[in-house]
């Protein structure tokens, strides 16, 4: 055995190889591929930098799967460890309308509708967020992202019960296939 498993089914990252594209994807396919890239993070613990890699592959149908992994950095670009991890799917409602489904293990699922705002951007706003007790306590959540002369950019602003929308997290992400 080689470790490696295949699915029955499978999904890709490229346009050229695997299922055919749904016509429902046309307002997100630009995002479809890896990027890899930085980012600048604020937090209880303070700024820092990370590092990212962000997968949007698709099976046929008419969503694209999404999953995204960062690494905190220091200040000179070394790899401290694993950081923020999310998973979730991009999905297409009509010619310009899509939401955004993401969950992450640290207890927080975000569910947010948004608009295509060019045909490389895209503007979500929180409708739904459900913690777990000891999940970050975030009442309200923007998402910008954007491709920009090649490079997927994004950029994502939370509120708390206290505190009003403020950056949270924002990258610059070169695609890598």
């Amino acid at each position: 055995m080689t470790g490696a498993t295949e699915l029955p089914v499978p999904d890709t990252a490229d346009v050229r190889s695997g299922p055919e594209v749904s016509a429902e994807l046309l307002s997100v396919l630009p995002l479809l591929g890896e990027w890899h890239g930085e980012g600048q993070a604020a937090g209880v613990g303070g700024d820092h930098r990370f590092g990212q890699w962000i997968r949007f592959s698709h099976d046929g149908r008419g969503f694209l799967a999404y999953e995204s992994r960062t690494w905190r950095l220091t200040d000179d670009g070394n790899v401290v460890g694993p950081d923020l991890r999310e998973a979730g799917f991009w999905r297409p409602r009509g010619e310009d309308d899509v939401e955004l489904l993401v969950a992450s293990p640290d207890g927080l699922v975000e569910l947010y509708v948004g608009t295509a705002r060019t045909t490389t951007s895209w503007e979500l706003t929180s409708d739904v967020l459900a913690r777990t007790p000891d999940a970050p306590d975030v009442t309200r959540a923007v998402r910008l992202y954007g491709i920009v002369e090649g490079a997927l950019m994004y950029a994502i602003d939370r509120a708390g019960p206290d505190t009003p929308l403020r950056p949270t997290m924002s990258a610059r992400l070169e695609r890598i296939r």
